[in-house]
């Protein structure tokens, strides 16, 4: 029984880890950005980006957890030495993000209890790496994640009761959206990005693996915690855009620099404000944990040093992401070329794991990856290297 209750704590705590992983500074400011810009109709963005998003998740979850091997070893098993440049392109952009997620965790102190921005970021750091010195990290992890997600959950629906927006106008443009499919293309494409793209999507995977929970007799499982995980994160997505829509369908405008806080503040007043800082302390904490925690599981197996000092390298990285935030302020430079590079890795991460569905030698001889899955799966690959490739086309333009 003890054994039944700790797994269902491990696959709840993985669909927590990916999806408080995807629900960081910039998912608030860009759910907040697009409902202002879209209004009713960013639903059927949701709706579309988050059934793309299930897909990439499931196909990807399951090659990793049914052969128990980590996307690096996966892509080096598809193609040798392929798994070194994923496993740079990750930890490249898990760095680089964590630092913006320390600024916005800086940033929900400040909103939160009017804190100093550089006492903010050494408490961000500090705050994160309290769950790795845990001689238990993986568990003190899936608890943390689990109690801050379920606060932002209760504190935007309590934003939502305040400003009553219309829900009878979102569910209709949720389906038949009057600003046009098309129109509504590129916002899809940079959800799905914000939801699976870059380390997000291998967060819960790599932390089924490190429990144990692998192999074709546990699919059932994995496949449920995907789409928790999924789940979680559209249950947050679809309030958050509530909470914002009843703000702006009132003619109001948003400040660009911090629209979700701004719509908390015109919404539900100075408490209104407070809460808008607490969602963002809580996003942003648990997005350093699932970026620091995802990024060392990618260099991990390459020695067994790695694996062996595994916390404490995770605390490492934390630590710099701190001390860069700290010493050169946000570094836009950087951040440019994180974002270029985190494009184009769910294409090539969620290729390498459909290569490897139809390989035997890596999946097993009994394995069968369906058909369905597949197919949708290679649609998602091309939608999302289009982006890629625009992405990083324009941002090494800028930076250049």
């Amino acid at each position: 029984m003890n054994d039944k209750k700790k797994k269902g704590g491990v696959l709840l705590g993985a669909a927590f880890l990916m999806a408080t992983s995807a629900i960081g500074p910039g998912f608030l400011t860009q759910t907040s950005k697009f409902t202002s810009d879209y209004q009713a109709s960013f639903g059927f963005v949701i709706l579309v980006s988050i059934i793309l998003a299930a897909v990439a998740q499931m196909n990807i979850w399951r090659v990793l957890c049914v052969t128990g091997l980590r996307g690096q070893d996966v892509a080096n098993k598809v193609l040798p030495g392929l798994g070194y440049l994923l496993a740079f392109m990750i930890v490249l952009g898990g760095l680089v993000f964590n630092i913006g997620n320390v600024g916005g965790c800086a940033l929900g102190f400040n909103t939160l209890l009017g804190i100093p921005n550089n006492v903010g970021y050494i408490l961000s750091g500090i705050a994160a790496i309290l769950v790795f010195l845990s001689k238990n990290a993986g568990s003190v992890m899936d608890r943390v994640t689990k109690i801050l997600g379920a606060i932002m959950i209760v504190v935007i629906f309590i934003v939502i009761l305040v400003v009553q927006p219309p829900v009878g106008s979102a569910v209709k443009n949720t389906f038949v959206p009057d600003a046009g499919v098309t129109n509504l293309f590129p916002a899809i494409i940079t959800l799905l990005g914000g939801t699976v793209g870059g380390y997000i999507t291998f967060a819960g995977a790599h932390r089924l693996i490190d429990a144990g929970i692998t192999g074709e007799e546990n699919l059932k499982e994995i496949n449920k915690s995907s789409v928790m995980g999924i789940g979680i994160a559209t249950i947050v997505r679809v309030f958050l855009f509530l909470a914002v829509l009843g703000v702006v369908v009132k003619g109001a405008t948003l400040d660009p620099d911090n629209p979700a806080a701004d719509a908390f503040l015109q919404g539900a007043g100075q408490i209104g404000y407070r809460f808008a800082g607490l969602v963002l302390l809580c996003a942003a904490v648990t997005s350093i944990v699932g970026a620091a925690y995802t990024s060392v599981s990618f260099l991990k197996t390459f020695h067994p040093a790695l694996a062996k000092n595994e916390n404490w390298i995770i605390i490492g990285f934390i630590a710099v992401s701190t001390l860069i935030m700290l010493f050169l302020g946000n570094p836009a430079t950087l951040l440019v070329l994180a974002g270029a590079v985190n494009g184009l890795i769910l294409p090539i991460s969620l290729g390498i794991c459909l290569i490897a569905a139809k390989k035997k030698s890596i999946m097993g001889t009994k394995y069968h990856h369906p058909t369905w899955l597949l197919v949708l799966g290679i649609i998602v690959v091309i939608l999302s290297a289009y982006l890629g490739i625009t992405t990083f086309v324009s941002n090494l333009g800028s930076l250049f």
